[in-house]
């Protein structure tokens, strides 16, 4: 066997024993008799009999995102820009940050190791840093496709929000009032609006203002339509206007932008069509059409034998 090739068996070797360790040190991480006591002593508050009967499934994340915070090499403001595109996609919790850190490492690792694997050897390294970029990219470009689809989400189930809003605040609400009926209300069709809307709720519940909070809740949807929205709240609570007649006014304007939307997809469909027929539905239907008249024309031209 040549020395290249073992190189490579040893390095892949090395590679999934490394990546053994990792996980397993990462699971089975202070679970000795001596560090659960002093972690119960140090960290944990004293339980209750009943509580030390409850299984401890609600810990498992926090102590896998302290071990992965321990291990990704993450700067607090790289943290932050991550947590501000992840509340983007729906997650707000600290735990999905560093396992979207951990996994970008991971799928560089398997998409290198794989080239690396599979590549000949004299030009497999090279090839090998470039699927490991690509494969560090992967997971961004999976968040950014929740990014989209969750805006589209949001921006498709606004007006229907503003609806109930206008009708609860005509009826005699407040508008407190009209965002929980509204969350209730769209549980079902609108499941990542409803999300927002009761955080929006809760925050204002726990003593934030409410020109904070409906900030807090543009910044977590990144929706142009929902800025508008806060932008629009906030002027008339500052200048007295009525808030029913403005949210009527942006309801039609955002169900208007709803149906341009929709216009605009059924204008591109035309052009989007054009690939599929002419790469899978023509040859198909010149088979069938011409495939009889070929034959016919080669049996009548060059013989039974031709055939």
């Amino acid at each position: 066997m040549s020395v290249e090739f073992l190189l490579t068996i040893s390095a892949v070797f090395l590679s999934v024993g490394l990546a053994t360790w990792c996980v397993t040190s990462l699971v089975f991480a202070g679970t000795t008799p001596d560090q659960r006591r002093l972690h119960e002593l140090v960290v944990q508050a004293p339980r209750t009999e009943a509580t030390r009967e409850t299984p401890t499934l609600t810990e498992v994340p926090t102590r896998t995102a302290e071990r992965l915070k321990r291990i990704l090499p993450l700067s607090p403001k790289e943290i932050s820009r991550l947590r501000r595109r992840l509340v983007m996609a729906g997650y707000h919790d600290l735990t999905p940050t560093l396992v979207y850190s951990a996994s970008q490492f991971a799928c560089l690792a398997v998409f290198g190791g794989v080239a690396w694997w599979l590549l000949p050897p004299g030009t497999g390294w090279i090839l090998a840093l470039i699927a490991g970029a690509i494969g560090y990219q992967v997971p961004s470009l999976v968040l950014h496709r929740m990014i989209k689809a969750r805006q589209k989400l949001i921006q498709n189930g606004l007006p229907d929000a503003l609806d109930l809003f206008i009708i609860c605040l005509e009826a005699g609400s407040s508008l407190d009032q009209a965002i929980i009926k509204a969350s209730n209300e769209l549980d079902v069709a609108h499941p990542a609006l409803t999300e927002e809307l009761r955080m929006l709720s809760t925050e204002t519940r726990a003593g934030k203002t409410r020109l904070e909070a409906f900030r807090n809740f543009a910044a977590r949807t990144g929706v142009d339509d929902v800025r508008a929205l806060v932008s629009m709240l906030v002027q008339s609570d500052r200048f007295g206007t009525s808030v029913a007649q403005a949210l009527r006014v942006h309801a039609d304007t955002a169900r208007t932008k709803r149906r341009q939307r929709a216009e605009e997809r059924a204008a591109k469909l035309g052009v989007k069509l054009v690939f599929p027929l002419v790469f899978l539905l023509f040859p198909a239907l010149y088979v069938v059409m011409l495939g009889p008249a070929v034959l016919q024309f080669v049996r009548v031209f060059f013989g039974e034998m031709a055939l």
